[in-house]
């Protein structure tokens, strides 16, 4: 399958920069997959769509404070350090910028006053590197670290706590389950008082989210893995809903990789803990999502091929193709979707 049958013109205009002051004010985006059928809503309303018995699950992962910025022994260059993920105690996955400034074994300072520093032990390819930190704790990361943001937004004049959602609970992601970030504490006590249930899993989004797939051809294509857990509490308020007739609602694709991933791997949901490179693109069968509450994707990504398997290639592309005539924003801070 040809990766240009998942590409769309958006302008740059439409990119959004900043989050909104009341999440749930976002646009929403009804699509009917069966139909092809497109209402125009807002996010608060997301309420009228669901029953009782439904269940929305959502990923509780948190942003950390993955973006350092430190100065190379002797010579004090400036280096970016973008931590991608954990190898082991205090080895780590990372891009640094400028990787060739850098040689093996030269130490980059954190902060030189705390002694706080690391060392590259290899350089890979993509402008990534293996290194060790002499000192490494979360602690370290929320005083001298920063919140990491997609590429395509250049703003960093707001709050933090904006890119987490209202839920974040569990450390570890590199970027935010965006979908969530919609909901507020209140929506969600309306939801739940209208008898709707609530489930958790953790997935660790990493920076390879926004990677774009160059493969010609999408099958050739090697997804990023993952870490996920998802425990036997919350596979219990999964199924119960599911007893009881409600519809399974996945709150971002992330939270759907996790739900499809146990589901392929097990045939059935239980609790479970590991990495995933589960790769859904069109032909994939679905084994207990019901809808999906998700943002408006980047072209040509893995994300709105994941959207596409779900919904049909071309009622997600005339459903883009429609929310950039009436002006939705897109990307992380952007208007969301319903798929249902």
């Amino acid at each position: 399958m040809e990766l240009n049958l998942f590409d769309y013109k958006l302008p740059e205009i439409l990119i959004a920069q900043s989050p909104l002051k009341e999440r749930d004010k976002a646009r929403l985006l009804v699509l009917d997959r069966k139909t092809g059928g497109i209402v125009h809503d807002i996010f608060f309303n997301i309420i009228n769509y669901v029953k009782s018995n439904d269940v929305i699950v959502i990923n509780e992962s948190k942003v950390i404070n993955a973006r350092l910025f430190g100065r190379k022994e002797n010579t004090g260059a400036k280096i970016e350090c973008f931590i991608l993920k954990k190898k082991k105690d205090n080895n780590f996955i990372v891009l640094l910028r400028p990787l060739k400034k850098l040689k093996i074994s030269d130490k980059v300072f954190i902060n030189e006053k705390d002694n706080i520093y690391f060392e590259v032990e290899d350089k890979l390819e993509d402008g990534r590197a293996l290194i060790h930190f002499n000192n490494f704790s979360d602690k370290m990361l929320d005083e001298y670290g920063e919140i990491p943001l997609p590429p395509y937004i250049k703003n960093r004049n707001f709050d933090n706590s904006y890119y987490q959602t209202v839920y974040a609970k569990r450390k570890g992601s590199t970027a935010a389950p965006t979908a969530g970030l919609h909901f507020t504490s209140e929506l969600i006590k309306k939801l739940k008082e209208k008898g709707v249930f609530f489930a958790k899993v953790n997935l660790e989004i990493g920076l390879d989210t926004f990677k774009p797939v160059t493969e010609e051809n999408i099958i050739d294509h090697k997804i990023h893995s993952e870490k996920y857990n998802i425990s036997e509490h919350n596979v219990k308020i999964i199924l119960k809903a599911i007893n009881l007739g409600g519809r399974v609602i996945c709150a971002g694709t992330t939270t759907t990789r996790v739900l499809e991933t146990v589901m392929s791997k097990y045939g059935s949901l239980k609790s479970s803990r590991g990495r995933t490179s589960l790769y859904i693109y069109p032909g994939y069968k679905f084994k207990i999502t019901d809808m999906i509450i998700t943002n408006f994707h980047l072209p040509k990504s893995t994300l709105i091929i994941m959207v596409s398997a779900f919904a049909g290639r071309e009622n997600i592309l005339k459903a883009y193709e429609t929310a950039i005539n009436n002006n939705y924003r897109f990307f992380s801070f952007g208007d969301c979707m319903l798929i249902k």
